[in-house]
């Protein structure tokens, strides 16, 4: 709590300047007081309460992954074998990839720029007594917040259980049976983020009360009161985020041609793909109180002696500005969108010649397998019998968001399956909004 309490004595001219320049510290009260001074004094009070602050929070992030990735259970060959039978049995190939990204967070909570009650009297002074009192409160709050985030993915999987051969064998029956590829990849990106609380605090505000009275007869009475309160917030924040996300899953592309003997088989397992790419940028959010904060006032003038000169200036200026500003741009020089392209057998896949923000490529395979050629038994057929080539992508980019005034700031991905597999923990990472 700040008190001030001004007394002037009879003959003499008092004077006062208090500075303040902290944040988080409300003036409770200010209290200026002429009074009980003699004839023909001269009595003056000069008050000046500053209180600026400033808070300026940036961040720069420039992130960049590359992440390659090749499971490899195929490319087996059993060729030209003379006698038995020959069999190629792969594994599994299973690959899973998380890539999570958080940068750039500002947080600035400002509390006390208010003064709590402001209490000018200038009374009880004597004939021809000449009394002036000069209030002048200024506060001014400044909040800077910038963010720049340049996040780079790229992630290169290759899972491949085929490209197995079983050629030219003589002797009893060929057999190529793969596992399945299966590939999960996840990428996560949350950036920029700014959260600006500008108030006292507790959300109530000072009174105010101008009083001159019971001066005596042909006394000069005056009080000037200023309240000034300037409030600043300015948010920027810039993303560029690229993705390029390529999946190559293959259980196919086997070869058993040329074989004499017994039957040809040819199975093939399931070529799967989960592929999740989750933007979040770009988030300003501003909570600002009036800084001039007087609720109550009072300007009271009575009961001065005859001939009395009495005047009370008071002036009350609050300005709030707000500024808030978000880029969202993509790689390459090109902003906005996305593009997905899926392969399956015998997909083509045309370029574009502005890329997007994110590419991904899906190429999955279980087909392309060549049973030719083969002599058997009178009763054997060849089978060729391939698995599924199956894929889930998901692409979802949330930016630019301002917000002033009261909100939950809360912005989160809805919850995507990934087939339980330990990438969909990155999503428990993106807290960091909520």
């Amino acid at each position: 709590m700040h008190k001030l309490l001004f007394k002037a004595g009879t003959g003499i001219a008092a004077a006062a300047i208090i500075a303040q320049g902290f944040a988080g510290l409300a003036l409770a009260s200010i209290d200026v007081e002429i009074s009980g001074n003699g004839a023909n004094s001269t009595n003056d009070a000069n008050v000046a309460v500053s209180d600026q602050t400033q808070v300026t929070q940036n961040n720069t992030a420039n992130i960049t992954n590359n992440v390659n990735v090749s499971a490899d259970t195929g490319k087996n060959d059993a060729n030209k074998n003379t006698g038995g039978d020959v069999d190629i049995t792969t594994g599994n190939a299973t690959t899973t990839v998380g890539v999570s990204n958080t940068a750039n967070s500002n947080v600035a909570d400002v509390n006390g720029c208010c003064v709590g009650d402001l209490n000018v009297t200038i009374s009880g002074n004597g004939a021809k007594s000449d009394n002036e009192a000069n209030v002048g409160v200024s506060n001014s709050t400044w909040v800077n917040q910038n963010n720049y985030a340049k996040i780079k993915n790229n992630v290169d999987v290759d899972s491949d259980t085929g490209k197995n051969d079983a050629n030219a064998n003589t002797g009893g029956s060929v057999s190529i049976t793969t596992g399945n590829a299966d590939t999960t990849v996840a990428v996560a990106n949350t950036a920029n983020k700014n959260v600006a609380t500008v108030g006292n605090g507790s959300g109530n505000g000072g009174s105010l009360s101008v009083v001159i009275s019971g001066n005596g007869y042909k006394s000069t009475n005056l009080a000037n009161v200023v309240l000034a309160s300037q409030t600043g917030v300015q948010q920027n924040n810039r993303a560029n985020i690229t993705n390029d996300v390529d999946v190559d899953a293959d259980t196919g592309k086997n070869d058993a041609n040329k074989n004499t003997g017994g039957d040809v088989e040819i199975l093939t397992g399931n070529a799967d793909a989960n592929v999740d790419v989750s933007n979040l940028a770009n988030f300003n959010f501003a909570d600002v109180d009036s800084c001039g904060c007087i609720l109550d006032g009072t300007v009271k003038i009575a009961g001065n002696g005859a001939k009395s000169d009495n005047e009370a200036n008071v002036v009350l200026v609050s300005a709030t500005l707000v500024g808030q500003d978000n880029n969202y741009a993509c790689g390459y020089g090109h902003r906005g969108g996305d593009e997905v392209s899926t392969f399956s057998e015998g997909g083509d896949h045309e370029d574009h010649k502005s890329k997007p923000c994110n590419d991904v490529n899906v190429d999955l395979d279980t087909g392309k397998n060549d049973a030719n050629g083969n002599t058997g038994d009178p009763g054997g057929d060849p089978s060729v019998t391939t698995g599924n080539a199956e894929a889930d992508v998901v692409v979802e980019t949330t930016a630019n968001s301002n917000i002033v005034g009261d909100a939950d700031f809360d912005f989160d991905f809805p919850e995507i399956d990934l087939g339980g597999s330990s990438a969909s923990l990155l999503f428990m990472l993106l807290a960091f909004f909520s």
